[in-house]
């Protein structure tokens, strides 16, 4: 796999692991059926500990949305059982399911004494417990009684998202999880084929062993069934296996990551350059805070965008079926992201700000962060004033900053700005808010005050946080940050708190070259949001300031799918850099972050490489989505979808490029404490581009000792007829 990843060309729904290549029995389905009914006890993990039961607290949740209301009408969905198998098996895939498989439901799988659903079939979850930290790890502790309730806790996550989906388009469903299920999970985890029986009882996997918990779906959803698998099963870690069959994820990819510090990511962030302060220039004295009204799509929910753009604010990504059962369980969850804090369990244990920082990074990737850093909340990250006008003070001192994956392979099969994009959002938001949910429930139980900052909910801005916490640098994309080993392809959140712990220092991997000789998402935006030109100074930051308002209006009004990610689908670093990945992007990744020197030479032969290879364009084996959309509560086929690959024959001259781009300094935000529309004076703003500086005429401006440019003021609150009210939001 010298030029692309061994997982080209596998199909998306096959899974991570080679499952389709295992040897099948027929005869099991006899054996099991000639078992008993189980008797309906209670189930799920009972184990003590604080984490424990911050996991449990959050899979309880779950169990409000395990059933609930159907679509009034069925979606369009193709007679092929197959095909309706294989979108169900990708959204579990998506979700982060280690195995899934599909089976009929027999009479004897349903719990003696338990209710009996008109359900037929049943899609099967598989997960992997979470890794236990190194005992000198202060998460040791934490961990250790807590992996039965964490693993219940996202297979507990992954079904409802599934029933949901499933009966948001018209169908009946139900999540089935340890501490709520009417089924025998062990029976139909067998006839799923995603698990052996083995001869003392117990249930194994053949590549994850018997480290596993089972949920399931049950519906009316006609699907079509795998066949339960044969014992041979159980030999399936061989020579293939190691070095990677059908395109799965390899032995040699999972011993590489098990062998690395639990606190450490499955990437090598220690191997990129450390330094003081970001790579663009921040005026720290000059960032003004600004309020929740002034974010765009805050704007958009009060009118400021006009009437469109305020509709379709309260479904644009969240109108297919499965992203509107995702936001379901982010709504559930906000109430939830403080609460009151308990007295100090043991403060001379968690003295050490460093072990702290450890046991904080390794926490967060037992519940599934992808990258973590830590920094101090700056100034200026703190919002000014929320969402109904009133002041908002600071309240913490340290940063957790989380980076989700995305996921590359659906972003492989989609264009970017079709009818998955949204959902690829709400997945990253919702996987998010659990994680630091549960870390900051767990830390105001061991006496340390702590919040988490979701996408729903969030007091700080994030990208500011991301920079200081190590995880990327600023990009040509505008206002997004770069990480090394997965580009833009991430969803943020934090988590803010007074536990004392040891922070990262921002990183130099060379972007700013990067992107000041690459012109690709610039070239490929469906809207022409990113600038072709130079970086500026905006509200005290150096960047390349994308025009905020026309992304927005097309990310809310996008008809042809939900809302848009094109400019992380099409950008160069967009790639898996693993032991399974294409070598060429290896060898690229190690030399960008290890041969930097090199970058005024590599970047030019890159962009042109990543052109030539197809990178960016759409590839089929990876689609596994309907293009549904939810339409007045019913979900329909979608009128049209975004069907565009890249276009490298699109040549921009970034010198003579006329950009209409519009730019709207702090003075120009609107009151924070004014709910009534304010609308966008785009004219205005595209006239406000004069009062631009370089970063090199900011930093002579610093050294002469100018003032503050008067536009870097935000508009202070209205007066007291102005009335404070909290206008409603999709979250609400």
């Amino acid at each position: 796999m010298l030029l692309y990843p061994r997982s080209k060309d596998r199909p998306y729904h096959f899974g991570l692991f080679p499952l389709e290549t295992l040897a099948r029995d027929d005869t099991i389905a006899e054996r099991e059926a000639a078992r008993p009914p189980r008797p309906l006890a209670e189930t799920g993990s009972a184990a003590s500990g604080l984490l424990a039961g911050a996991a449990r607290h959050y899979r309880e949740l779950f169990v409000k949305y395990a059933d609930g209301p159907v679509a009034p009408q069925q979606a369009p969905v193709p007679n092929d059982l197959a095909r309706r198998a294989v979108d169900i098996k990708g959204a579990a895939t998506f979700l982060d399911a280690d195995h899934i498989g599909i089976c009929e439901v027999p009479a004897n799988a349903w719990l003696a004494g338990g209710e009996v659903l008109p359900h037929d079939y049943a899609a099967v979850i598989l997960v992997e417990r979470p890794r236990l930290p190194e005992e000198d790890n202060l998460a040791h502790d934490w961990v250790a009684a807590a992996r039965d309730a964490v693993a219940e806790m996202r297979a507990g996550e992954i079904a409802v998202c599934v029933a949901g989906h499933i009966r948001n388009m018209g169908f009946n469903a139900r999540a089935h999880f340890p501490g709520h299920t009417s089924v025998d999970l062990e029976r139909l985890a067998v006839l799923a084929g995603i698990v052996v029986r083995t001869d003392d009882g117990r249930l194994m996997s053949p590549f994850l062993g018997d480290d596993v918990v089972v949920a399931a779906v049950t519906t009316d959803y006609a699907l079509a069934t795998d066949r339960p698998l044969h014992s041979t099963a159980l030999n399936a870690k061989g020579q293939a296996y190691w070095w990677g069959i059908n395109g799965a994820q390899s032995g040699r990819e999972r011993n590489r990551r098990a062998k690395r510090a639990s606190h450490l990511s499955r990437y090598p962030m220690e191997q990129v350059k450390r330094i003081d302060r970001p790579t663009t220039l921040i005026i720290d004295d000059e960032v003004p805070r600004v309020p929740k009204r002034a974010a765009f799509f805050q704007r958009a929910l009060h009118g400021d965008l006009g009437d469109k753009a305020k509709t379709e604010r309260t479904r644009f990504a969240f109108k297919t079926p499965l992203s509107f059962s995702l936001l379901q369980v982010i709504r559930m969850l906000v109430p939830f992201q403080d609460g009151p804090v308990a007295a100090p369990v043991d403060p001379m244990r968690y003295r050490d700000a460093g072990a702290n920082a450890n046991a904080i990074k390794s926490l967060s990737y037992a519940l599934g962060s992808d990258l973590t850093g830590i920094c101090e909340v700056p100034r200026y990250a703190w919002f000014s004033h929320k969402e109904d006008g009133s002041e908002l003070k600071p309240y913490h001192k340290y940063a957790v900053v989380m980076l989700i994956d995305q996921g590359y392979d659906t972003m492989e099969g989609a264009s970017g700005d079709d009818w998955i994009s949204g959902t690829q959002s709400m997945r990253g938001y919702l996987r998010g808010a659990i994680i630091a949910g549960i870390m900051a429930e767990l830390l105001r139980s061991l006496g340390y005050s702590a919040r988490s900052q979701t996408n729903a909910d969030s007091d700080v801005l994030h990208i500011p946080l991301i920079l200081w916490a190590g995880l990327g640098e600023l990009s040509r994309i505008g206002e997004l940050v770069l990480n090394p080993f997965v580009g833009p392809r991430f969803k943020s959140v934090v988590l803010t708190t007074d536990f004392p712990m040891e922070i990262d220092k921002p990183i130099d991997f060379g972007l700013q070259t990067f992107c000041n000789n690459c012109l690709k998402c610039a070239r490929e935006c469906p809207c022409d949001a990113i600038p072709f030109g130079d970086k500026v100074m905006f509200n005290g930051y150096e960047m390349w300031k994308p025009d905020v308002e026309r992304c927005t209006r097309y990310r809310l009004t996008n008809a042809r799918g939900s809302a848009c990610g094109r400019c992380m689908k099409t950008c160069p670093i967009n790639k898996v850099v693993d032991a399974d990945g294409a070598m060429l992007t290896r060898v690229a990744s190690w030399m960008g972050v290890n041969a930097m020197w090199l970058k005024p030479i590599m970047v030019p032969i890159a962009t042109f490489m990543d052109d030539w290879l197809g990178n960016g364009m759409r590839n089929p084996a990876k689609r596994w989505w309907f293009d549904h959309e939810i339409v007045n509560g019913v979900p329909v086929m979608a009128k049209a979808t975004n069907e565009r690959d890249i276009d490298p024959s699109r040549k921009v001259d970034p010198a003579v490029a006329m950009q209409k781009m519009s730019y709207y300094h702090a003075n120009m935000m609107p009151p924070p404490n004014d709910p009534k529309p304010h609308v966008v004076d785009r004219k205005a703003a595209m006239a406000a581009k004069d009062l631009l500086e370089t970063p090199e005429q900011a930093r002579m401006r610093l050294r002469e000792g100018g003032a503050t440019p008067a536009h870097y003021t935000a508009t202070p609150p209205a007066g007291a007829e102005a009335k404070r009210e909290r206008v409603a939001s999709p979250y609400d």
